[in-house]
């Protein structure tokens, strides 16, 4: 068993040591920013030249982040905003984490890194851990954290990533059994979907708790922007696990405006921002050091299923994905910062298998398919985020040389949801992107995100109870259940195909996310496929 990243690699050397594994696993994959480099990888500017200095321990840490606090707050059980995860990576800590640059598993709370091999799972708690208010993490605290996610009356989607814990108890203060309803092999990665909180704490004041979580992490939040528009951090110097903060201080301005973040950078105010608009990528490399890293993340188009609704004919289905030029979309809208989908996963993720049935440009099988059905107009209701406006347009127009008229609308995403949610008669296609790597990385719960939850196949997709539909949950079901690695991925191979041919919700790319830093004064920072950025076991030259 490995206890911790860096009983292999030695803490500062973690990150660019599982960074080269990550590569041969096929879980990160550095994109070239303009035009590919010899290894993969896109450093520009001034950082591809001038590495940082020496590591200051009272050092600052300043970032920008793209995206709003919202009506999010921060408790583990219930948040899914971009902004609060990234937040709660530093902060808190499950029994298990996957690392941000990585997704490798690796033992947070936990003494080391458990396995379930049979129903009956003993876990310790590493020693000396305690939260920011000085109380010791407990076993109780564990118990109390995992069954506050699977209380069906908190409605915590994190309780669909754990369905086969049947119980948790504390043997003693430091240990806790997990009983299975059935072994699994993806048992050491879920543990990070839920994260260990002070039960009493919790109790005493949820929506203080809410406001400004009490946590075991590296980091201490200080300020949570509600109203600054700042996120600030400390070190949390009590924190015992394998990947102290680095530096004093950290703080994250919030700025949605992709120009005056970027500016932000360029100027020196912050050290590191996300998401550089693709088409801004050669104008910040003047300056800075950009990477694109690729990963899960995706844009799909999501089908109406239902039975009067002329997407429940497959043919439909297939006939849209064949229509779209999908080099156009990439190369202009994205700068060629996306892989075309060949399969639900991208090509560099462990688990990759081309799909029995891959989409490219085929304007004739798309005119006749078209034509089979009788399908000459429909509605395509698209999210407003700004780099999925720049593919929709041109996604718009393959589909009208086709021969089909595509009443296009652009609406944030928010107000998409708001308007299809339960309300079948409101559209044909929808287009928005989606990123579920962010709670965890194998297939399963990738697709079980959109193919197993009611909220999607009920309300959304409206493909309950189809025959494929049913097919999809028994597959489901049985790979989750599957220990043994081969087994498992011949599952999910079948799940591959089944969802290539049905495409109910399909992957149209998956996209490379380009952050944008300046490493004369950020020490081992890596740039992530995730929404958000990390600087988990990373340094500052600089003081506040």
């Amino acid at each position: 068993m490995i206890s911790t990243p860096t009983s292999r690699l030695g803490r500062r050397g973690f990150l660019r040591g599982t960074a080269a594994l990550a590569g041969a696993a096929g879980i990160v994959a550095g994109i070239g920013a303009c035009a590919p480099s010899d290894d993969g990888g896109s450093g520009g500017g001034s950082g591809g030249d001038a590495p940082a200095g020496e590591e200051n321990p009272d050092g600052h840490i300043s970032a920008a982040i793209g995206y709003e606090l919202g009506t999010n707050g921060y408790d583990p059980m219930t948040t899914t905003s971009a902004l609060t995860l990234a937040v709660n990576w530093h902060t808190l800590e499950g029994l298990t984490e996957l690392h941000p640059v990585t997704r490798e598993a690796y033992a947070a709370l936990a003494s080391e890194l458990p396995s379930a091999d049979g129903t009956s799972i003993d876990v310790t708690l590493r020693d000396g851990a305690v939260f920011h208010d000085g109380s010791p993490v407990t076993a109780q605290d564990v118990v109390f954290s995992f069954e506050r996610v699977q209380d069906p009356e908190n409605a915590s989607l994190y309780s669909q990533f754990i369905p086969f814990i049947e119980s948790v108890e504390a043997v003693d203060d430091q240990t806790v059994t997990f009983t299975l309803t059935n072994p699994t092999g993806v048992f050491a990665e879920r543990l990070s979907a839920v994260k260990i909180v002070p039960q009493a704490a919790v109790e005493a004041d949820p929506e203080a708790f809410d406001s400004n979580p009490v946590g075991s992490g590296p980091w201490r939040m200080t300020d949570n922007s509600a109203a600054s528009s700042i996120v600030e951090f400390e070190r949390n110097d009590d924190y015992t696990g394998p990947l102290p903060a680095r530096a004093m201080t950290m703080s994250w301005q919030v700025i949605p405006d992709p120009s005056t973040r970027t500016n932000a950078l360029q100027s020196g105010t912050v050290q590191a921002i996300d998401s550089v608009p693709y088409l801004s990528i050669d104008q910040l490399e003047g300056t800075s050091t950009v990477e694109s890293v690729g990963g899960f993340g995706l844009l799909f188009a999501m089908f109406n299923n239902s039975d009067d609704n002329p997407f429940n004919d497959v043919r439909n289905r297939q006939a849209f994905l064949y229509a779209i030029d999908m080099d156009e979309v990439i190369q202009t809208g994205l700068a060629g910062q996306a892989e075309a989908a060949s399969c639900f996963v991208q090509e560099d993720h462990p688990n990759y298998q081309e799909a029995s049935t891959v989409y490219s440009l085929d304007l004739e099988r798309a005119t006749s398919l078209f034509a089979e059905t009788g399908l000459t107009s429909f509605r395509m209701l698209c999210t407003d985020h700004d780099w999925v406006a720049q593919c929709t347009p041109i996604i718009q127009q393959s589909l009208s040389a086709a021969g089909v008229e595509v009443q296009f609308e652009q609406r944030q995403s928010a107000d998409v949801y708001t308007t299809i949610d339960g309300n079948p008669e409101s559209f044909d296609v929808v287009i928005a992107p989606g990123d579920p790597s962010v709670f965890g990385n194998d297939p399963d719960l990738l697709m079980r995100w959109w193919y197993g939850a009611d909220v999607w196949t009920e309300n959304r997709m409206h493909w309950t109870g189809q025959p494929a539909y049913e097919e999809t949950q028994t597959l489901l079901d049985q790979g989750l259940q599957a220990s043994d690695p081969d087994e498992q991925q011949r599952i999910w191979g079948e799940l591959f195909d089944l969802l290539s041919d049905e495409v109910p919700l399909y992957p149209l790319f998956h996209r490379s996310v380009p952050t944008g830093w300046d490493d004369t004064t950020l020490v081992d920072f890596q740039p992530i496929s995730l929404t958000g950025l990390s600087f988990i076991d990373v340094a500052s030259t600089e003081a506040r």
